[in-house]
């Protein structure tokens, strides 16, 4: 028997799946043993009052086993001998194109200017430690893109253009831990999102595809009024249809777009501003406490 239940319950009573059960087992009269897994589907700190809650959705299984698993894998299949498409940036966007791409039976080229996120991370390190900034690796270019040593947040929560479990679920399958699934804010992690960005890499190079670095497109190539292929600072040129995922750093393409008298059309922005603070302040006034977060509470949000 399956049973769902919203439950509301105090930090401690859910810092471990023992604790969580207890919990159950005492408030829903279910006997211990007839409970044989728990799965969390929805979690989320209200800290709106003194007392801090986390609120939870929660599947129980009793007296049988899942049958299913905690998201769907998708399967990727070999692409070697199917036509090309050029896609030009490694950030979300083109990875994420080459991932489709490869569900849709065509080989994914991805050319990135940058370099791979490990290598790119020795850049940023030069940054603040000698201030030299190499101008095709840094906090903008490189695989992964700008939000990779950001703060793990490579996603969104927007609903505007559809479902976003399935982006969530593609994390998970190549290394995110399965907690991003159900977490109201959910965070990758910068320490585990440059592994989960090399998989996905992993990912287009094993099914057929090709992953070029320190690529940077120069031109298209345009026969009449249609796209061809690229050129790049290497002299190789890649032909196929072209996917522009340059993201918005990348202004030397958008000058030679609109040098070319290709047609740009303005996309709306929202531009924010960044604050920081000490985490321990920040834990402080959210939870409404001297001790901060405690023991059982995660980092606080703004």
């Amino acid at each position: 028997m399956i049973q769902e239940y919203q439950l509301r319950l105090l930090p401690e009573q859910t810092v471990n799946e023992q604790s969580l059960k207890q919990y159950i087992v005492r408030e829903k009269g279910i006997t211990p043993e007839s409970i044989t897994t728990i799965r969390i589907l929805k979690r989320s700190v209200d800290a709106r009052q003194r007392t801090v809650f986390i609120n939870m959705q929660v599947r129980l299984y009793i007296n049988e086993m899942p049958v299913d698993d905690q998201y769907q894998s998708v399967t990727y299949y070999n692409v070697e001998a199917k036509p090309s498409v050029i896609i030009v940036g490694a950030g979300p966007g083109g990875l994420f194109a080459a991932l489709r791409l490869i569900e849709l039976g065509v080989r994914p080229i991805v050319v990135e200017r940058g370099k791979d996120v490990h290598e790119r991370k020795k850049d940023l390190a030069r940054i603040s430690r000698e201030q030299a900034v190499n101008p095709e690796s840094n906090y903008c270019f490189g695989e992964g893109g700008a939000g990779a040593y950001s703060d793990g947040k490579l996603y969104t929560r927007s609903k505007k253009r559809g479902n976003t479990e399935k982006i969530v679920a593609v994390f998970c399958q190549h290394g995110a831990s399965t907690s991003i699934l159900t977490d109201a804010h959910p965070h990758i992690g910068t320490d585990k999102l440059p592994r989960v960005i090399e998989n996905i890499r992993r990912t287009i190079i094993s099914c057929g595809g090709e992953v070029h670095f320190e690529t940077r497109m120069e031109a298209l190539i345009i026969t009449g009024e249609e796209v061809k292929g690229i050129e790049t600072n290497t002299g190789k040129v890649f032909l196929g249809p072209v996917i522009l995922a340059t993201g918005h750093s990348a202004r030397d393409v958008y000058r030679w777009l609109f040098a070319n008298n290709i047609t740009l059309e303005a996309k709306g922005i929202a531009v924010g501003v960044r604050l920081e603070h000490p985490s321990a302040l920040i834990d402080k006034i959210q939870y409404h406490h001297e001790a901060g977060r405690g023991n059982y509470l995660p980092a606080a949000e703004y």
